[in-house]
C-alpha cells in the first residue's frame, strides 16, 4: 500500500484516486499521524501531498521528519516537495514569479519518475514558493521557464519531489510518472481490486465487530445498501438494519427499501416512522448547516431509541465515503478547508453512545459501485444516482415544511419520469429539483399567478469531487418544464442550474 500524507491540497483526493486506478490500495492520514503508526502500516512508499501553507510559515503542518529515515521511497508534491526539501537541509524561498496553470516542463533526465515521459510535456503548477537550495545528494531533473527545481531527486535514498501537480489530468503524462514511482520505485504490485477489498474489508468488520450486535442506518442509496450487503456477509444476522422515514424522503422510497431488502435479500430490518419529528425539529430552520446537523443529531437519536429494542447492541455501521470526509473537513483531520459537512460526518453527536463502523470510509464512489456489483447487487440498486443523507431538506431552499415538500416530491417524480423516459438516468451523476424561496409572475388561463420556482440540477461526473452541468438534450427539458408547470400546483417556473463543481457544489445545501 502507498500511504498519503494530507498537507492540505485540495488535490489529495485525486492523488488516492490516481494511485487506486493502477490498482494499488493507498490510504491517506493527516500529518500528525505519529512515526510508530507509519510503521504499522508498513507502506511500500509515502506519498507527501501538496497544500495552501508556506513552509516557513507558523503553525504549517508537518508530519514526523524520521519518515526519511525509514527506507521507503518518498515523492513530495508541491508542498510536499518543500517540506521534504527544507526537513533535509535545503532551503525554500517565496518566489518573485507565481506560477498557477499550465506550464511546459523540460525534462533533463528521462529515468526514475520521468521514465518514458518525453522531455518536452506540459504540467499543472499550483504554488507561491519555490526551492531555493537543494539537500545534499539531491539533483534536479526537470524545470520550467519561471521554476528551475521543478522536480528533484535523491536516487540513492529513493526521495522524489514534483514541485507541479502529477495528479491531476492537466499534467499529460502524470499518469505515466506516478505509475513510475509505484511501480519503478516503490515495487508495488496491482493487488487492489474489489474482489482483494472485499476480503480484506470481511477480516476488518469480524475483528472490529467480533460477536456484538450491530445497527446500520439504511437509506436505500448505493452506499448504504453497499455497506449493509458488506456487512451481512461479514456478520449475517448479528445485522439489523433500520429504515428511518425522517419525513423528507422521495415518493415511494420506503416501500422500495423495505420491499428490496427485508423481502428479497432477507437482511434483518426495522421500519422506524419518525417524519413528524423531524419536521418538528426543522421548524423555521433556514441555514442549511443547521438543517445537516438537525437531521444528523435527531437520526442518532432515533437510532438509539431503536438500538434499545434490540438487546446488547454496540455497533452504528455507516456508508461514509472517502469524499463525505475530505467536504466536511479534511481526509482525516487534515488541513484542509471546510466545503460542508455531511450528516453522517459533522452531525454526531458527542454523546453517542454507538461505536461506529464505517467499512467504506477509503472507497469514492464509483469503487463503491464496483464493490456493489462484486457482492451482486442488481444495477438498479449499483448505478443509482446519490441522494443525500438530509434528504429533500436540502433541496428546499429556506423553511422545510410540509406543503413545501409535497410540492417538491410531484416535481422530482415527474423529473426523474421524464430522465428516465429519455434513457438519461444511468449517463448522469445526479439528477434532481430544487425548490426554491422565490416567487414570480405567471399567467394562467388567462389569469395572473404568482407562484413558487423550481430549479433543474443535472450534473455528469466520476466521483462528485468534481462535476459538469448536464447538456440535456431541449426537447426533454421542454417535457421536463411543461409537465411541472402543468402538473404541480404551485409553480409557475422552471429553471435550469448551468453551474459546474467547483465552483458550485452539487448539492444547493
Amino acid at each position: 500500500m502507498i500511504l498519503i500524507i494530507d498537507f492540505g491540497s485540495q488535490y489529495n483526493q485525486l492523488i488516492a484516486r490516481r494511485v487506486r486506478e493502477h490498482h494499488v490500495y493507498c490510504q491517506i492520514e493527516p500529518p500528525d499521524i505519529p512515526l510508530e503508526a507509519i510503521k504499522a502500516l508498513a507502506p511500500e512508499g509515502i506519498i507527501l501531498s501538496g497544500g495552501p501553507a508556506s513552509i516557513y510559515a507558523k503553525g504549517s503542518p508537518r508530519v514526523d521528519k524520521g519518515i526519511f529515515e525509514l527506507g521507503i521511497p518518498v515523492l513530495g508534491i508541491c508542498y510536499g516537495l518543500q517540506f521534504m526539501v527544507d526537513s533535509l537541509g535545503g532551503q525554500v524561498l517565496g518566489s518573485t514569479k507565481r506560477e498557477y496553470g499550465f506550464a511546459e516542463l523540460s525534462i533533463r533526465k528521462q529515468a526514475g519518475m520521468f521514465s518514458g515521459v518525453e522531455k518536452q510535456t506540459q504540467c499543472w503548477m499550483s504554488h507561491g514558493d519555490s526551492i531555493g537550495e537543494l539537500p545534499d545528494g539531491f539533483v534536479i531533473t526537470a524545470s520550467t521557464a519561471n521554476t528551475k527545481v521543478a522536480a528533484t531527486e535523491n536516487v540513492k535514498r529513493l526521495f522524489y519531489g514534483l514541485q507541479f501537480h502529477p495528479e491531476v489530468a492537466h499534467t499529460q503524462a502524470g499518469k505515466k510518472m506516478l505509475a513510475n514511482f509505484l511501480f519503478d520505485v516503490c515495487r508495488c504490485k496491482k493487488s487492489w481490486s474489489m474482489k482483494s477489498f472485499v476480503k480484506y474489508a470481511v477480516e476488518e468488520i469480524r475483528q472490529q465487530v467480533g460477536p456484538e450486535k450491530v445497527i446500520l442506518g439504511l437509506s436505500g442509496g448505493v452506499d448504504s445498501s453497499v455497506a449493509a450487503v458488506l456487512l451481512h456477509k461479514a456478520i449475517g444476522r448479528q445485522l439489523t438494519c433500520v429504515f428511518v422515514d425522517n419525513g423528507v424522503l422521495r415518493a415511494g422510497e420506503a416501500k422500495r427499501v423495505i420491499d428490496m431488502f427485508k423481502k428479497h435479500l432477507n437482511i434483518n430490518l426495522r421500519f422506524a416512522r419518525s417524519g413528524k419529528l423531524f419536521l418538528d425539529k426543522l421548524k423555521g430552520v433556514t441555514d442549511p448547516e443547521k438543517k445537516r446537523k438537525i437531521i444528523g443529531r435527531i437520526f442518532i437519536e432515533v437510532f438509539d431509541a431503536q438500538a434499545r429494542k434490540i438487546k446488547d447492541v454496540k455497533f452504528l455501521a455507516q456508508g461514509t465515503l472517502y469524499p463525505d470526509l475530505i467536504e466536511s473537513r479534511s481526509a482525516f483531520g487534515g488541513p484542509s478547508a471546510v466545503i460542508k459537512s455531511h450528516h453522517n460526518v459533522g452531525g454526531l453527536p458527542k454523546t453517542m453512545k454507538l461505536q461506529l463502523v464505517e467499512p467504506l470510509k477509503h472507497l469514492f464512489k464509483d469503487e463503491v459501485r464496483l464493490l456493489g456489483k462484486e457482492l451482486g447487487l442488481a444495477d438498479d440498486v449499483v448505478w443509482r444516482q446519490p441522494f443525500p443523507g438530509p434528504g429533500l431538506a436540502i433541496r428546499i431552499i429556506g423553511d422545510v415544511t410540509s406543503q413545501r415538500l409535497a410540492v417538491l416530491r410531484k416535481a422530482d417524480t415527474i423529473l426523474l419520469e421524464e430522465i428516465r423516459a429519455a434513457n438519461l438516468y444511468y449517463k448522469l451523476w445526479q439528477s434532481f429539483t430544487v425548490l426554491l424561496p422565490l416567487k414570480s409572475v405567471g399567467i394562467m388561463g388567462d389569469q395572473r399567478t404568482y407562484e413558487n420556482i423550481v430549479a433543474i440540477r443535472a450534473v455528469t461526473s466520476d466521483d462528485a469531487m468534481t462535476a459538469d452541468w448536464a447538456r440535456l438534450p431541449q426537447d426533454v427539458l421542454a417535457r421536463i418544464s411543461t409537465r411541472i408547470i402543468n402538473e404541480v400546483r404551485g409553480i409557475n417556473r422552471v429553471v435550469y442550474d448551468i453551474s459546474s463543481k467547483p465552483p458550485s457544489t452539487i448539492e444547493w445545501e
